[in-house]
């Protein structure tokens, strides 16, 4: 069983910071275009919307949480960019369907792209970071650059050596066993170390709009899938594409923070950008929002 303390460091690396923030359901307000799902060749579909106008952003989902932990970002960024969020396949509107296998995720997030009509920055945290990586491999003309806000995309075995607790297989399958043998036990886990402020109600609603959201083989899966990745070789060959946004805040123990992940990030991917912010996400948005806007501010040729 995991500790409550592990579970708030957890917690802490999903959001991006060591501080704790409630995410907010429904989905933030505001103008929303609905588009007709997209129909992969495997008969899946896949829903997505976007608001605002302006150079593509799409702000990718990962494996644990609803995406309204973007909201504040997506606000930020709908105010000069088109801001594009999708439901992974197997989650909220999209086909309840697998598999849920990196690669195959990582070619819905280049169909999506294709599908908006233009190349985009991406926005991702967790596994779709390792999802991006490998969809750039496949259709680099798609994907204009990657902005990482914590973690790094890379697999398990980079971290050996370091005090990052993914690094440990005990601590990982612990998590796990937690996902396989009591779902929503684990969710109330993380939401309730994340959310101290939460009353009873507000808690059992917050678990079952994530178990609904995301039924259990579905996440399960996906953090399988997650743990056992090796996107190393991938998101080498991003080059600068690759933008790793680093901080003490970042990491919650399970991946290295601050100057240490700075200087792993910078050991891994000699070529990428990896810079230091003083916030993850959740607490300061408007940073995260800001390096997005000095990608964009590059002329095109600089950044392909």
């Amino acid at each position: 069983m995991m500790s409550a303390r592990m579970a708030t460091s957890f917690i802490c690396f999903l959001l991006g910071s060591t501080r704790m923030h409630r995410i907010h359901y429904p989905r933030t307000p505001g103008r929303i275009a609905f588009v007709p799902r997209l129909e992969r060749d495997d008969g899946v579909e896949i829903h997505w919307e976007e608001r605002g106008e302006g150079p593509l952003v799409v702000l990718a989902p990962y494996s644990i949480f609803h995406p309204s932990v973007y909201d504040s970002v997506a606000t930020d960024l709908a105010t000069d960019h088109r801001v594009l969020r999708y439901d992974d396949r197997g989650t909220g509107e999209s086909s309840r369907q697998g598999p849920y296998d990196m690669q195959t995720g990582a070619a819905d997030l280049a169909a999506v792209i294709e599908a908006a009509g233009e190349p985009a920055v991406i926005v991702g945290l967790g596994d779709a970071s390792n999802r991006a990586v490998r969809a750039y491999a496949e259709r680099p003309d798609l994907i204009e650059a990657m902005v990482v806000p914590g973690g790094m995309p890379a697999g398990r075995g980079a971290l050996a050596g370091s005090e990052a607790m993914a690094s440990s297989d005990t601590v990982v399958n612990a998590f796990l066993s937690m996902y396989e043998t009591d779902y929503r036990g684990a969710l109330r886990s993380l939401i309730t170390s994340g959310n101290p402020q939460m009353t009873e109600a507000e808690i059992r609603e917050r678990v079952r709009q994530q178990a609904d959201y995301q039924p259990q083989e579905t996440a399960l899966a996906r953090l399988r899938a997650w743990v056992n990745d090796d996107a190393l070789e991938p998101a080498r060959a991003c080059g600068d594409r690759l933008w790793l946004l680093c901080s003490e805040t970042m990491g919650g123990g399970w991946f290295p923070a601050g100057r240490e992940a700075m200087k792993l990030s910078r050991e891994l991917f000699p070529e990428a950008h990896v810079e230091e912010v003083e916030d993850g996400l959740m607490s300061r948005p408007d940073l995260t929002a800001g390096v997005v806007r000095r990608v964009r501010s590059k002329p095109r040729a600089a950044r392909a």
